[in-house]
């Protein structure tokens, strides 16, 4: 009996082996590279574009900071959202294109920059258009998703 015991034991032990070499364990996320940061921008102009102040905010850490032109910095995502309201407004439009984008050796840090347009109306209708330049810091967070730590931005004139 002892013998048969030690048997089904060893013919346990052995399938279990079988099983953990048959089917691995969940591998980890391939690594961010720069591509990752320029998905995430597409995605973040969509959210900004579709659900407003809510959408752009969504895609700042915390703790980020801004960086306005012209203007003192404004810490904290509470206190930049403050700010954002005008991105409710369907007659405004801002899109941006990043024309780079790079990622940390680490993995767990990364910017971009690019180019921005934001289109208004004035109080007579008349459409504006503004140009400008920006550069965001991303920070990979804890449970794994990217966010905005640092964002800043200045005028410029009109692409030719």
């Amino acid at each position: 009996m002892k013998s048969f015991l030690s048997l089904v034991v060893a013919a346990f032990f052995a399938g279990v082996i079988v099983l953990a070499l048959a089917h691995p364990a969940a591998s980890a996320p391939p690594p961010a590279t720069a591509d990752t940061l320029r998905q995430l921008e597409a995605e973040f102009m969509k959210a900004a574009a579709e659900k407003g102040s809510a959408g752009y905010m969504s895609y700042y850490a915390d703790d980020a900071v801004e960086v306005p032109n012209g203007a003192p910095l404004i810490q904290g995502k509470v206190n930049i959202a403050k700010g954002m309201a005008f991105l409710d407004d369907k007659n405004n439009s801002l899109t941006w294109a990043p024309v780079g984008a790079d990622i940390s050796a680490s993995g767990d840090l990364g910017y971009t920059y690019g180019t921005f347009e934001f289109r208004s109306k004035d109080k007579d209708g008349k459409v504006v258009v503004d140009h400008g330049k920006y550069a965001s810091i991303w920070k990979k967070q804890k449970e794994g998703s990217w966010k905005v730590v640092l964002d800043m931005g200045n005028a410029s004139s009109q692409p030719k």
